[in-house]
Order: structure tokens, then sequence, then C-alpha cells
């Protein structure tokens, strides 16, 4: 995925000779940092980034923070100044390796032509880990064009260790014990084998079943296990983790607040209650949960799965419990959904988890302007599903340009954008953080409504068709019609803001 510029352009030349890489053009770096997120995220392997010297890797810094926090296996390949021509400080010259130290556990500037393929092969076997991560690789333009290089071995990597004897027994003896707990999942945890031996321990003991508030992936929907993601809201999330003595935490981490407010707690777990870290994302956390589940004797027992359930479908004047009725009742099977709705998204779990099964892919660093790259991603690594992509107004307008990328591959998405006409989440959250006398000034900053954004001439000047839903008959048709169709497609859904 890739926005090159001219240190890159023996890179790009070489695409016509290695046909076994596949070059994606986007219109903007954290398109294709995103993309590369969604793409690692249903492949599960890494993909990569192609971008141009420091600012253009600093144009994708917000996608990558996602995926550093989403745990995804990203590689990016960042050219450079030739190495002789940095003495000059010209225009494009910058610290690379400062830039990429935010986000990448590893990072590395090749210093001779034949380092390069041991360095990629570095790259790429850090960036798969366990745990994933963004590996930056940055290539000086004469450390690349110079003749030389010779191929180099994948670098082998040690597989994972499930968590030990002692660490097993200790929890099972909570399972078996009367005080209450909860198993808490992330990672790994969120696909179908590990989310029924999780469901095995938790119905055997009456664990409560909690996963993360933002999933990197998460397999739901009929015939999988049931399974409550913990609230954004702290008010929420607390009466989740009420009266625990025991968070067994299962490749996560201990539960916080999104952000910190005034006169309230940041840490969510109750007081009272102990954390017991079972696996980590370096071990394998899935066989973790299934040698948890053989050693307490409930291995092979059958588990809540969640029924066929579709809603009704909407009529009338449209919004957002709407759209999510609609999405739920209409989704096709074998879905993927990447969803960053924001305020809209209240609805969506509720109305989808008796939809057919599905992969769910959430916004897992906060930083907005993930959806819709996500979405193209996905798409690619998965050609024969259809992606759904669930998308706020103010955020889509980060990666736009993804739009474009979708039309020029041809790519199987329904993109519905949210339009409410406000930062809807930001008029909520000024409240919350205490914020007093707000005036007009103040509220003209969460206000994207003059002049309003005509997403249907965004999406077509784009190359995407589109079309406006006003009430929830147009939007069934809208969306009914977009899922069956090949290619992507953009519904703007015409909703009140919930704040």
């Amino acid at each position: 995925f890739s926005n090159p510029g001219t240190s890159e352009m023996h890179f790009v030349a070489a695409l016509d000779s290695v046909p076994e890489m596949r070059g994606v053009l986007t219109l903007f770096e954290g398109v294709a940092t995103g993309a590369a997120d969604g793409y690692a995220r249903m492949a599960g392997k890494p993909a990569a980034t192609l971008l141009h010297l420091g600012p253009g890797l600093g144009n994708g810094l917000a996608n990558l923070h996602n995926a550093r926090k989403g745990c995804v296996p990203v590689v990016n390949i960042v050219g450079d100044h030739a190495t002789y021509h940095r003495k000059y400080d010209a225009q494009l010259q910058s610290d690379i390796e400062t830039v990429a130290h935010n986000v990448s556990r590893w990072y590395r500037t090749s210093a001779s032509t034949g380092e390069i393929a041991s360095d990629a092969a570095e790259a790429v076997a850090a960036a798969s880990g366990p745990p994933g991560q963004v590996a930056t690789l940055i290539l000086p333009a004469d450390v690349s064009w110079t003749d030389g290089a010779e191929p180099a071995a994948p670098v082998a990597r040690a597989a994972p260790e499930i968590a030990s004897g002692t660490d097993l027994a200790a929890v099972a003896e909570i399972l078996s014990g009367e005080e209450p707990a909860a198993l808490f999942l992330g990672g790994m945890t969120l696909r179908e084998p590990g989310l029924v031996a999780a469901s095995q321990l938790a119905q055997a003991s009456g664990a409560k079943l909690l996963t993360e508030t933002f999933p990197t992936r998460l397999e739901r929907g009929a015939g999988l296990p049931v399974v409550e993601r913990l609230g954004y809201l702290a008010e929420f999330a607390s009466v989740q983790l009420a009266g625990l003595r025991h968070l067994i935490v299962v490749d996560s981490k201990a539960p916080v607040t999104f952000f910190a407010y005034p006169g309230k707690p940041s840490y969510l777990v109750p007081d009272g209650c102990e954390v017991h870290l079972l696996a980590t994302g370096e071990q394998d956390a899935v066989g973790t949960l299934q040698a948890l589940a053989e050693l307490m004797g409930v291995a092979g027992n059958e588990v809540e799965r969640a029924p066929v359930a579709r809603p009704e479908l909407p009529i009338g004047p449209l919004d957002a419990d709407g759209v999510a009725k609609a999405v739920g009742a209409l989704m096709p099977e074998n879905a993927i959904v990447s969803e960053e709705a924001i305020t809209s998204s209240l609805f969506l779990p509720i109305h989808t988890a008796g939809s057919p099964r599905h992969d769910w892919l959430s916004l897992t660093g906060g930083a907005i302007g993930q959806g819709l790259p996500v979405a193209v991603g996905a798409a690619i690594a998965c050609p024969d599903r259809p992606v759904i992509c669930l998308e706020a107004d103010g955020s889509s307008m980060f990666t736009i340009q993804s739009l474009w990328t979708q039309a020029r591959e041809g790519l199987n998405i329904t993109n519905v954008v949210y339009n409410n006409g406000a930062y809807a989440v930001l008029n909520m959250e000024l409240g919350r953080v205490g914020a007093e006398a707000v005036g007009p000034a103040a509220k003209s900053m969460l206000d994207i409504s003059h002049p309003r954004l005509d997403f249907v001439s965004i999406a077509q000047g784009m190359g995407v068709p589109a079309t406006r839903a006003t009430t929830g008959e147009e939007f069934v048709d809208q969306f009914r019609r977009a899922v069956s169709e090949p290619g992507p497609h953009v519904i703007e859904a015409m909703v009140p803001s919930l704040f």
C-alpha cells in the first residue's frame, strides 16, 4: 500500500519484475497505513507500506498508532535521501528514525546494499511477532539502487508457548472457588477457538466473560459464542465489573478509562479485585485457554451460541438506531465489518448480534480516520467476502481518499457514512470533562454542518456510486442493493446527532 516519492522510484520500478508483490496506490499515507492494518487483521500476516521520507511516514502515523495498539503486523518501507546527500540538509531531510520510534517496536536504517535483504527479513519477522507489531525499514536511495544485493532467508521465529502449569493451576483454583470472577479477553482469543474455550470455562465456573472495548478482530454473530464487550463509558464499565474479586486477563491488559476525567478514577478494576495475567500477547493465548479447559475437565462441553435473530426493518425518519436495524437485518453471510461510527455505533452491537457470522474490526487506538482504509485492506485480503464500512462523517474526512482506492481496485465495500453534521462525541465529552459556561464560539468548534458535507458528491467525484437516505425505507432499499452488487458503494445516512 503505497504513496511513493522520488526516493522510492527504484522500488516502484521493481514491481514489474516481482509479480508476487501487489502494489496498491493510495492518495494519502494515512490510507496506506490504515489499509495495511486492515489487510493484516484479516490475512493474518503483515502487509507493507511504501512511504516517502519523514513527512510521508508522519502523514501515516495516526493509523500506525492504531495498528500498534491493536498488535497488528505492519512493515513500513520508508525511503530516505541518498547517504551522500544528507549533509546538504535538503528540504525533505528529517530524522526518520525518531519519527518511526513513536509507533515501531523495531526500526532500522539499512547501512549498505548487502544488508538490505537480511534487514527486510528481520523486519518481517519482527512485525509478525507474536505479538504483531509495526516494523519500519528505512532505505537510503543509493543503498537501494546500488547493485550487489543477495536474497536472504526468512528469519525463523520460535513458536509461542502456553502459560506455565503453575499459572494454569492457580487460575483453575480461582475458577473452581466461590468468589466472583471474570475472564477478560483480547487479541487472538476473540476468534472462535478462543471464544469456545473461554465460554466453556465461564459456563462451568459461573465466571463472567468480557472482551476489550475495541477488539482488533472479533468473530461474532449467529452460531458463535456470546461474549460481552466492556463499555466505553466508565460508568457502564464499572457496572459490568462491579463485585468482582478476580479478573483473569488473557492477551490483553487490565482495563482503564479512555481518557482521564476530573474526580473519577482512571483504573477500572474495582477495589478488592485481584488481577491475574494468565497469558500475554507473546504467548499462545488460545492454547492457554484450551489447556485450562482440559485441566478443568470442561473441554468439549457445548457452549451457548448466539441464535439467528434479525431485527425488524426500520420505517419512517432515519436515525442511528434505524441504520443499525437495517444493517443487522440485511447483513450478508460471512461479512467483514469495519466500524468507526463513533456515537452512531451505540445500537450496532444489539441489532447485529444475531446476524450471520461475521468479523468486526474496531478502532483499536482511538486515532480517527481508520474505518475507510481498514475496509480497503480487509477487502483486498478477503476478495470473496463482502465488506461493510460503518463510518462517522467527521472521521471519514481524515481518510476520505480511501474511496478513490476502492474505485481503482474495484473493491466490494458498502460504505455507510452517518451524516449528523457534528463532532458528536466531543459534544458528549465537553460535559464529561467538566467544561462550564460553554458558549457559541466553543460549540462552533464541534459543528461541521456549516457547510454540510455532501458525501454523495464527494464519493461520485472519486468514482464511487453514491446515494442518500433520509428514511428507513430509503436506507433499506439502498443498502440491500449495495450489498448485492459488486464494487464499492456509498450510502449517506442523514441522521440526527445523539449528543
